[in-house]
Order: structure tokens, then sequence, then C-alpha cells
């Protein structure tokens, strides 16, 4: 790892997790550096002097118009051009929750065809019509082109959201994001690693289970999940059953998100 890597992690107007973000990618070995929304939108060229750009978890502007929509309208008019530019010169960008909920709406992710900024998915009300705060069981997909996923197979995580449902807008849409790599993860009974599409396991009601995609190239990708939430084995709930032969990993499992995303960017970026 090496802090060559500089990471921008956005904040500001209800975004509320962007200590855990900076700390997780700080221990994958990054550069990290937070900016408000305001100053980025005052000096939008900044973003070019960064390797990865995180869009953190939180209700952004109070969530109005739904989950993340006024967020992504607002990067849209006044930092469209240079994200555009940020994507296309292969850098790496995360959505976390609310950030996930962002890039949907911005078009980020899935860019079907590479179509980036049309929107394409949403992630919507949760089945049960409550938000949901609990833990949850994900499978990677090994077939996914996602590098913030790779090497990783089941991993537990937290779960924080009321509109954490992922829809696309036909079957069409669903049938390009299964066959073409795009989804990364998916919501998986503890047990069995099955894909679920059944309460507590599945929280929201996803379609297919997914609880993660990311666009053709796997750089761009966003989680309903928290990983920053999972960086200590003590952050587990029932950490005392994380032990493997009797010792617990040294480091939550939610860091090899940010570790993935480092060594990528250090090794084809830096």
């Amino acid at each position: 790892m090496t802090s060559a890597v500089k990471v921008l992690v956005m904040t500001g107007y209800g975004l509320n997790c962007e200590r855990e973000t900076t700390r997780a990618f700080e221990l994958a070995g990054a550069e990290v550096t937070c900016v408000h929304l305001n100053d980025l939108f005052a000096r939008s060229s900044m973003l070019l002097d960064f390797h990865v750009l995180a869009f953190v978890g939180g209700f952004s502007f109070g969530d109005h118009l739904g989950a993340g929509t006024v967020l992504a309208n607002r990067l849209r008019h006044r930092v469209g051009s240079e994200l555009n530019e940020f994507i296309a010169s292969g850098r790496l960008a995360i959505g976390i929750c609310n950030g996930f909920q962002t890039m949907t709406r911005l078009g980020l992710v899935p860019a079907l065809d590479g179509a980036y900024f049309r929107q394409q998915a949403a992630l919507t009300h949760n089945d049960q019509g409550v938000f949901r705060n609990a833990w949850v069981t994900l499978k990677c997909n090994p077939e996914s082109s996602c590098v913030f996923t790779r090497g990783i197979d089941i991993l537990p995580l937290p779960i924080r959201h009321g509109e954490g449902k992922f829809v696309v807008k036909d079957s069409a849409a669903l049938e390009q994001l299964e066959s073409h790599g795009h989804v990364a993860m998916r919501y998986v009974h503890p047990e069995t690693s099955q894909t679920t599409l059944d309460l507590p396991h599945n929280p929201n009601g996803s379609v297919n289970g997914i609880a993660a995609i990311c666009d053709m190239s796997g750089r761009v990708f966003g989680m309903m999940p928290h990983p920053e939430a999972y960086l200590s084995p003590f952050n587990h709930p029932h950490w005392i059953r994380q032990k493997i032969n009797g010792v617990l990993p040294e480091v939550g499992l939610g860091r090899q998100i940010f570790e993935n995303a480092v060594r990528f960017a250090a090794a084809e970026l830096v």
C-alpha cells in the first residue's frame, strides 16, 4: 500500500459516514481528504487531483424527493463534466448506502452499454416500509468485473437504510446486469450461502438479492451495506463467533473492500 493513492471523501448536507470511511481508506494505506460539497462546487477541478472518489452514507439533503436525488442533481449540474472526466480517465469511485443511492440516480452505475449519467436503476423503499438496522451476509460474485470485491467470498456487514431495495427499469436491463458482470454482491442466507429474497437475510426485497453493482469496468462501484462499519473484529455483534481456530481475525472483514481499491489504484493509477 502507498500513501501516494489519494482519496476524496465527500461530506456535507446530511452525509454522516465520512469519518468511518476516511479511517477505512487510511487503514488501507491511502492519503484521504474530506471535502465539503460547497468546496467541491467552488473548485470542481480539484476532483482530478484524486485517484479514488467516495460517496459516503447518510441522509443527503434529508433524503427529500427520494434518497440521493437532490445530491445527484446538484452533482450533475455543478461538477458533471469533471465527474465524466474522472470516470473516463480510469479512476475509482465507491458509493456506500446513500452514496449508492446517489450514484444510481446520477447514472454512474450500472452504466449499461457505457451510458453514464443516465439512470437505469434505483434504490427504493424497503418492502417492509420501515428503516432496517441489522447485520446481513453477502456473497461476492466471482464472475463480476468489480475491483473492490476481488478475492472476497462471504462477507458479513451491517445495513442501515429505509430505501435499499434494488430495482431496474425492465427485465432486459436486469438480464444485462446479470450477464455482463455488473452484479458484485448478493444477500444470502448465512447458513447456506444461497441467494435469498426473504426477510431477514434480504433486508429490503432487492431483485435477485442484489446488494451491490458496478459498471462494466469494475472501477465504479455501489453497495448498500456498510464495510466502513466493520474495520475491527470487535465491530461485529457476535465477534466471539468470528474466531477461526480460536483466534480472531486481525482486522474487520470490511477493510478488504478498501484495501482492494487502494491496491488497484497504486498499481494502475499512481
